[in-house]
This record gives structure tokens, C-alpha cells and sequence, in this order.
């Protein structure tokens, strides 16, 4: 593959080199910016390239015995999968792109300052097409080095308009490998970043409206790359190839080879799979990164106080997985072998509590070592259901269901008695102190929808902090005070149920704009406990996808 890479280059430098006595123009095609090229006559050179017509089917011969010396990419009589290319934005230097039909490989040269904010500018290969479809390649940078950000995308794209929405999957100079969007015409740019970096191949797929990314590591085959999202497409749709120099004063070229367009089933409802990404979001960029991705439902992840590690629940049992990457290692927790997601660490990061079936058929709070070890039991009374610590680590703040009631309660950590602290009609849920101790936040649906409400830490003056068109779970204040970040469902959706499109938001903790911070598909188990990052710039939760045969 590496000499295949070489070759095309060469090939495209040889082609485009000036002759003697001419002006060195590299690509600078007269063909007014933004037009289409027909697919008829794509492999006609325009006269108004520098180069000779010689010289270009010398070029386009030398590319043809790169890409058969290649036999592990060749696709023998493989047709055209693309109608026509285009400079999309504004781009200092016009692209160009080749093909080899005998063989179904691209050579594209872009240019363009960026594919990211509300516009983009780059050269894209494209067709129109409707519907759920997929489109995978094997991606290479001819020449070493060049800027690190400079992006080589499988595309699937609204329209040719430079602020058009679009996903793609993106892989850039230095390895990064993203899956990017734009959600409406002119809005910023957001990423999903991989932890696959430098793949052998990538895959782009949209199922109705659900778009997701899968990555193949050298020598494997093409695996889910998580953090899959909604995002409609009005048809018809472009979908293609595309390469951004991410420096408007050159030329970038990448080799697309193995390049698959497929038509993919709609989703039916018969029966899926779940794939569960762990991920972490960054709160001022709002970019995300994907942790780790499973064919299994992960639950509720707990950042560890010295920020090294994530605790989450699967199957009952908790596992601490290293932010750096790596295997997760089950904890011990004795006898207590059916945790839910409501579990988390101690303001000094010494103790556990943890919710737990495995003695009765009602939930119970425990704690334990961080370290693992043998619970030891707290509540007498079920459900119960563990959300906060107060930050001397010396009282626990719960839900528990009393008398057909689900309330806020309270008890030591040493243990005692319960004191109820909500007595309100209808749920009061998710306590969670606020990092100076002075209130408790929880959500409470008293007023007719699920809202976020404050107390003092006794029950005393309750009061509601949002009053929107969402239902609001699950409050967790920032560790520096700062902020608040909470789920948000639709007004539609009672209870906090699993598999339904959420939001993660985000409010200044002491009043002002709500943001949103990641749009979804989750719910519960997606930031049930409280998952900040000890820094306060980041937040862990796990997000979903249904798997379709």
C-alpha cells in the first residue's frame, strides 16, 4: 500500500509539473468555482492545465502502473461510484481528482483553510443519492508530513453550499481519526474523536437517520468507532470523498482506495443489539471522545478523584478503566453482585457507596473500600437508591421509595436513621450537594413536568431552578462551583427510560443561559451519578446505539 501511495503521488506531481517556459499555475483550473465536472468527461484533462496533453496521459498511464502493481487493491472493471467533483467554499487553489476504473481508486488533491466552525472550504468527489446508505475506503497521504490537520473524509453532505450540514469521517494529518458535524446550515462544527488513531480503513453509514463511524486498526477488520448521533438528511444527499489542505496557500492530495458505496436496509423493528460508547466531553469546545465502545450495556460512569480512571456498572457488576485506555478490571464488591447505576466515590475518593439488589429484591446503600472489599449496609429500608455524597464525606443524600412515595432522604455514613428531607406529590429525585455544601440540587415533577429544584442540606427552602419545555433528570454540580450540567428529555417522555434521543446541558450554577453541551441517544445510564472531572472541564457519560441485523 505504501509504494501504491508513492507511486500516485509521483504520478500527480509528474502530470501537473510545468513545461519548460510555462507558468507554474498547480491547478488553477479555469472552470468557474463550484461548478460540477460530468462524470463523461472526467478523465479528460482540461487544456487550461499547465501541463501538456502529452504529459498528462503519460501521468494517467504511470497512474495506471501504480495502481496494477497494487493487486490487493485491485478491483478489476470496478465502475465510477461518483458523478462529479466540485471546490466547495472558498479555496485559494482548485482541486482535482483521478481515477482509475480498472482498479476503483481516487487520487484527490484539495485545498481550503478548513472543514470546521459554520463554512468549509475543500475539494469534494460526490454523487447524489436517498435513502440509508454506507460508503468505506482505505485512506493514505501520499507525502509525509504537511500540516496535522489537513483531512482526508468519506462525506455525506445536504448540499454543495460551504455552510451546508454534513458528517463525516475525518482523518487528519497527525492520525486523529473524528467523526465531525454540522447540524444546521451556518452552525458550528462539532467532533466525536476516535481512540483508533491512524486507521487502515474507515466507514461512514447513515440508517435512516442514525450516522456512525467505523474504524479498522492495521491487520483488523472494521469495527463500531461509538458516539453515533441523529442527524436528518432532506433527499437526495451527497455523499463522497473529500480532501481539506487546512492551509489555503497549498495543494493536499490523499489516495482513497478499496472505495465500497453501499445501500443499507432501513431500520425495522424487529429485533437489535445495544452498543454502549463510553465518552468524555469537553465543556468548552463541547468536542467528545470516545473511551471505549461495547456490545453490551455499560451504565452511570464515576471520574475518579485523582482523574485517572472511570468506574461504571455492567451486568451488575462495577469496572474501573483507566482515561488513557486500556482493559476495565471488575472491582470487588463481595457478596453484592447486582449494583445499579447508582454508585459513586467519596469526596476524599476513599469510599464507595452503591446501590445494590443482591440481598433482597429491593435496592440497598452500601459502601466499601474504593479499593473493593466487603460492603457494609446502610439503609434498612428499600428501594433505596444512592446519588450524593456531602463534600465532608460524612452524609449520603438518596431516593428511596416510602409508602408507594419516591423522596429525597438523607443518612449518615456511619449509619442511624433515615431523615426524609421531600414530602411533595409525585418524584423527587437525583440529590446531588452542590460542592460547598450549601444546597442540595434534585429534580422533582411537582409542578406537572420533570424540573431541576434546590434545597438547603436540612430540606429547607426548596426552590425550582429551570421551569422549560424539557423534562430535566439527574442535576450534578461542577467540583469548582461553576457550573450545573443535567439530562433533558423531551416534554413527551415520562419516567427517565432507556433508548430515547436526550441532551446533555449545561447552566451556570448560580443562574444564566442553559447550553447544550451533546445531543444523544440514551437516558438511563447515560449520567445517572455524578461524572465530573475533578478539573471541572470535562464530564463523562455513556451514550447508545440499536444495532440492526
Amino acid at each position: 500500500m505504501n509504494q501504491l501511495v508513492r507511486l500516485l503521488g509521483a504520478a500527480y506531481r509528474y502530470g501537473h509539473e510545468p513545461e519548460a517556459g510555462t507558468a507554474p499555475e498547480s491547478l488553477n483550473h479555469s472552470r468557474p468555482r463550484g461548478t460540477a465536472v460530468n462524470r463523461r468527461t472526467e478523465l479528460k484533462l482540461p487544456e487550461e492545465l499547465t501541463c501538456s496533453r502529452r504529459r498528462a496521459s503519460l501521468a494517467l498511464a504511470w497512474l495506471g502502473l501504480a495502481l496494477a502493481a497494487n493487486s490487493a487493491c485491485a478491483q478489476s472493471g470496478a465502475a465510477r461510484l461518483f458523478d462529479g467533483h466540485t471546490d466547495i467554499g472558498a479555496v485559494g487553489k482548485r482541486g482535482a481528482e483521478f481515477y482509475d476504473p480498472a482498479h476503483g481508486a481516487y487520487l484527490v488533491s484539495g485545498g481550503g483553510a478548513n472543514m470546521w466552525f459554520t463554512n468549509d472550504a475543500f475539494h469534494f468527489v460526490w454523487t447524489r443519492t436517498t435513502g440509508s446508505v454506507a460508503i468505506a475506503a482505505a485512506i493514505a497521504w501520499p507525502e509525509p508530513g504537511g500540516n496535522a490537520h489537513r483531512k482526508a473524509c468519506l462525506v455525506i453532505r445536504q448540499t454543495l453550499d460551504a455552510d451546508s450540514p454534513y458528517v463525516d469521517a475525518a482523518l487528519h494529518g497527525n492520525g486523529l481519526t473524528s467523526l465531525q458535524f454540522r447540524d444546521r446550515p451556518g452552525g458550528e462544527t462539532r467532533e466525536i474523536q476516535s481512540n483508533v488513531s491512524s486507521p487502515s480503513r474507515l466507514r461512514l453509514e447513515k440508517r435512516g437517520d442514525v450516522v456512525a463511524m467505523s474504524v479498522a486498526r492495521p491487520g483488523g477488520g472494521l469495527v463500531p468507532a461509538g458516539g453515533s448521533f441523529k442527524l436528518r438528511f432532506a433527499a437526495p444527499f451527497y455523499i463522497g470523498l473529500a480532501v481539506c489542505a487546512h492551509d489555503n496557500a497549498v495543494i493536499e492530495q490523499a489516495v482513497f482506495s478499496g472505495v465500497e458505496l453501499d445501500r443499507l436496509p432501513a431500520p425495522t423493528g424487529g429485533k437489535t443489539g445495544l452498543e454502549s460508547t463510553l465518552e468524555i466531553v469537553d465543556i468548552g469546545s463541547k468536542d467528545r471522545r470516545v473511551l471505549q465502545v461495547v456490545r453490551d450495556r455499560i451504565e452511570a460512569p464515576n471520574w475518579s478523584r485523582d482523574g485517572q480512571s472511570l468506574l461504571f456498572n455492567q451486568r451488575g457488576r462495577l469496572y474501573r478503566m483507566p482515561i488513557a485506555g486500556g482493559r476495565a478490571v471488575a472491582l470487588d464488591t463481595g457478596f453484592a453482585l447486582r449494583c445499579n447505576n447508582d454508585h459513586g466515590l467519596s469526596p476524599d475518593g476513599s469510599w464507595l457507596a452503591i446501590s445494590d439488589q443482591s440481598q433482597q429484591r429491593d435496592s440497598l446503600i452500601y459502601v466499601l473500600p474504593a479499593t473493593g472489599g466487603t460492603p457494609r449496609r446502610l439503609t434498612a429500608l428499600g428501594p433505596s437508591y444512592w446519588h450524593g455524597w456531602s463534600p465532608d464525606g460524612r452524609t449520603l443524600v438518596f431516593c428511596g421509595e416510602r409508602q408507594g412515595e419516591f423522596d429525597i432522604y438523607r443518612i449518615p455514613v456511619e449509619g442511624g436513621q433515615e431523615t426524609r428531607l421531600t414530602s411533595a406529590p409525585g418524584l423527587d429525585d437525583g440529590p446531588d450537594y452542590s460542592p460547598d455544601g450549601r444546597y442540595i440540587y434534585f429534580n422533582s415533577e411537582r409542578t406537572g413536568t420533570m424540573q431541576i429544584w434546590r434545597m438547603k442540606p436540612d430540606g429547607s427552602g426548596q426552590e425550582q431552578v429551570t421551569a422549560d419545555e424539557f423534562n430535566n433528570w439527574f442535576p450534578h454540580p461542577s467540583p469548582d462551583g461553576k457550573w450545573l450540567v443535567f439530562l433533558s428529555y423531551a416534554k413527551a417522555v415520562e419516567g427517565h427510560p432507556e433508548n430515547q434521543d436526550v441532551t446533555l446541558r449545561l447552566r451556570p450554577l448560580n443562574g444564566g443561559p442553559v447550553q447544550e453541551l451533546a445531543r444523544l441517544f440514551g437516558g438511563q445510564g447515560t449520567i445517572n451519578v455524578p461524572s465530573w472531572a475533578p478539573d471541572s472541564r470535562r464530564l463523562a457519560f455513556v451514550s447508545y446505539r440499536l444495532i440492526y441485523p
